[in-house]
């Protein structure tokens, strides 16, 4: 793991994708399966596995299905589940969202998640449903009232995040003083990652296809482009 202040996360998906991810640097692992549906809970198994595998902080979405983001009762009985056995399986935090019907965040839903989540000990990273909200920057407000919230995953509202820069560095401007990081995530690239933490003032990036063997979410963690991303991380922080 890298010492310097910006942060990268890979997406895991194997044991083995854990293990590359942190020999290359990865500061920081985030944990699924399904990648192709946007990512979903892995077996408890697998979380285990990849928790004893690697010394770096693991989070773990907690998703029960991928039709939408909003959920039911028994839906949250689920994650409710599962945010207990991730925190029993060791794991540094949980990755979760949710909105209601009109594109709002659920406040009554994520105060549940967040309240057990906080009981067990572990953080809370409100994911890419995010971008899914009506209103990105009334979202943020209610995020930020949520003090067991304390990272953003998001592209800005966008496909990818390389479109939009001056969004995420209005959420970055908005977070300064408050204890929630914003990490930006989807579409970034090795030879742009650089510029856009210039310009956007991001302390945290998140990849996924832009590491693996390929370009593709169901490839395995390509070492060497992870050192890529984090020799651009530490050219940009020591400048």
């Amino acid at each position: 793991m890298r010492t310097q202040p910006i942060l990268l996360e890979v997406i895991a998906t194997t044991v083995a994708d854990a293990k590359a991810a942190e020999r290359a640097g990865a500061d920081r692992l985030e944990l699924v399966t399904a990648v192709g549906e946007g990512g979903l809970t892995p077996s408890v198994g697998l979380i285990e596995a990849v928790v004893d595998a690697v010394t770096i902080p693991v989070n773990v979405i907690v998703r029960p299905h991928s039709r939408s983001f909003v959920f039911d009762a028994d839906d949250f009985a689920v994650m409710a589940r599962d945010v207990r056995a991730v925190a029993a399986a060791g794991a540094n935090g949980v990755v979760t969202g949710m909105l209601t019907s009109e594109g709002e965040i659920d406040r009554e839903g994520l105060r549940r998640l967040t309240d057990i989540a906080s009981e067990a000990g572990v953080a809370v990273t409100f994911h890419r449903a995010f971008d899914e909200a009506r209103d990105l920057a009334e979202a943020f407000d209610v995020l930020l009232g949520f003090d067991a919230v304390t990272t953003v995953l998001t592209s800005g509202g966008k496909p990818s995040v390389l479109d939009a820069r001056e969004t995420i560095a209005e959420l970055v401007r908005r977070s300064r003083g408050t204890r929630c990081t914003v990490l930006a995530g989807a579409g970034l690239t090795i030879d742009a990652v650089a510029g856009f933490v210039r310009d956007t003032g991001v302390d945290a990036v998140h990849f996924g296809s832009g590491v693996r063997i390929g370009g593709s979410g169901l490839g395995a963690v390509d070492e060497a482009r992870v050192v890529q991303v984090c020799a651009a991380l530490d050219a940009v922080a020591g400048a």
